[in-house]
């Protein structure tokens, strides 16, 4: 029988947050962090390019305060610029994911927040990553009862459990007291929102602002006295019992500071900007073409299979948009196929009617097998080409796991990639070397007199 939940659930993660120090953080945890920052911080200044970012910075116009617009001249009041920066970060579906750990993005609601926050304060950058692993750890917490039902159900779980992740680390970098980080977290459970319907267009990143303004909202709430339920997230008619199809259990919660999720399921880091249910199929497909020499001319028929969690993020199998497209197995396997890579131009708007591509993509089917668990990222791949030859490969994982990481220079050379795509950006190299040792800033102000 499952163990119930009340309000000492909350109660533990209050007391996690609130004792953390950048010491207590173990050293592994630490680089992933940094790692985490790094990425993040280079997929938000490229996202901040995008049509749907500059769509968003525009509905602040009438607004102007002192909190840093990344890849722009403008600043915002702290709320505004948190909601704009969170939404660029996620503009580009490039930012990192943790499916093991909660089923969605874990940084990209928590950065802009921080620094946001770490800018007004003059934060250091340890202090920087012990909020961040407090924000981490407690959207594991959260989700391990409701996951992956609350995903396969419909939400966002980015959008809704971020939100919890948000609250934490902006209160642990506030140094709230225990009672105040927990109405954070309990004001917070009256926030969360954001729907996999909308997934494939502008909406889906304003999830990821939304979460990361409401968290931050939660947390300077909390800091002035506002006070909310004691079993708002963890009670009978609480978040995890309304937000889950099956009752939550408490058994599956972890123990924190004990058990870290950073450690055990770590951050994947995307190698490609779209879904990252599709990452396994475009990287089998391109070895798949380079290690038989297959020309796109060949191809007569392919066959992607992969999990129902899949099926359920991709919707577009003829997209019209490029953030269709992002959410179209059948167009990114055949940009693979054709053209061996898939870059941040993959998805320009006027990229998507490339005649090869769109031949191939008309050849490609995408199918699901039931037995395989409803989140996997595996991919089975069989091709066909005109002159009868039969191809197959197995993809057991995307390349960028926790376990199979990018490498330093990857990662390096991704932030390049970003931060040469951002408009007006020529502090690439020195924030790079600022944030690939985050640790040792002293005072996170420098880091952002850059952006």
């Amino acid at each position: 029988m499952a163990t119930e939940l009340g309000s000492e659930q909350c109660s533990d993660v209050a007391t996690f947050v609130t004792s953390l120090s950048f010491e207590d953080v173990p050293d592994d945890a630490v680089d992933l962090v940094e790692r985490a920052f790094l990425d993040t911080i280079g997929v938000t200044l490229a996202g901040a390019a995008t049509d749907t970012a500059n769509r968003v910075l525009a509905a602040h116009r009438f607004d102007s305060g002192e909190t840093t617009v990344f890849g722009t001249d403008q600043s915002l009041p702290l709320h505004d610029a948190v909601f704009v920066n969170a939404t660029a970060g996620h503009c580009l579906d490039f930012d990192d994911v943790a499916l093991a750990a909660m089923d969605g993005h874990p940084s990209v609601p928590m950065v802009a927040p921080l620094l946001a926050v770490g800018e007004r304060r003059g934060v250091t950058g340890e202090e920087l990553i012990s909020a961040y692993a407090a924000g981490f750890e407690t959207q594991r917490y959260v989700s391990r009862p409701i996951s992956p039902e609350h995903y396969e159900d419909g939400w966002h779980a980015t959008s809704t459990i971020g939100t919890f992740g948000t609250a934490a680390a902006v209160a642990r970098l506030l140094d709230l007291s225990e009672a105040e980080v927990a109405h954070a977290l309990n004001i917070a459970a009256s926030m969360p929102a954001g729907l996999k319907r909308n997934f494939g267009s502008m909406t889906k990143p304003v999830h990821v602002g939304q979460a990361a303004r409401s968290g931050t909202t939660a947390a300077l709430l909390a800091a002035e006295g506002v006070t909310a339920d004691s079993a708002a997230v963890t009670g009978e008619s609480g978040f995890l019992d309304l937000y889950s199809s099956t009752e939550p259990d408490a058994d599956q919660l972890p123990d924190l500071g004990a058990d870290w999720a950073l450690l055990e399921d770590g951050i994947d880091v995307k190698k490609y900007p779209c879904c990252y249910y599709t990452h396994a199929a475009i990287y089998g497909a391109a070895e798949l073409a380079a290690e038989h020499d297959i020309e796109p001319g060949e191809i007569e028929t392919v066959r992607v299979t992969a999990s129902q969690g899949a099926a359920d993020a991709l919707h577009h199998a003829d997209p019209s948009t490029g953030l269709e497209a992002k959410f179209s197995m059948e167009y990114v396997v055949a940009r693979a196929l054709v053209h061996g890579h898939i870059g941040l131009t993959a998805f320009d708007d006027e990229r998507i009617d490339d005649p090869d591509v769109q031949r191939v993509r008309k050849r490609v089917s995408f199918e699901t097998d039931p037995s395989v668990d409803y989140d996997s990222n595996a991919a089975w791949i069989s091709l066909s080409t005109s002159s009868g030859a039969e191809h197959d490969r197995v993809q057991e994982r995307p390349p960028g796991t926790h376990a199979d990481p990018l490498t330093i220079d990857e990662l390096r050379g991704k932030y390049r990639m970003c931060g040469n795509h951002a408009p007006d950006f020529d502090a690439t190299e020195p924030t790079l070397e600022m944030l690939t040792d985050l640790r040792v800033v002293d005072d996170v102000t420098e880091l952002l007199a850059h952006f």
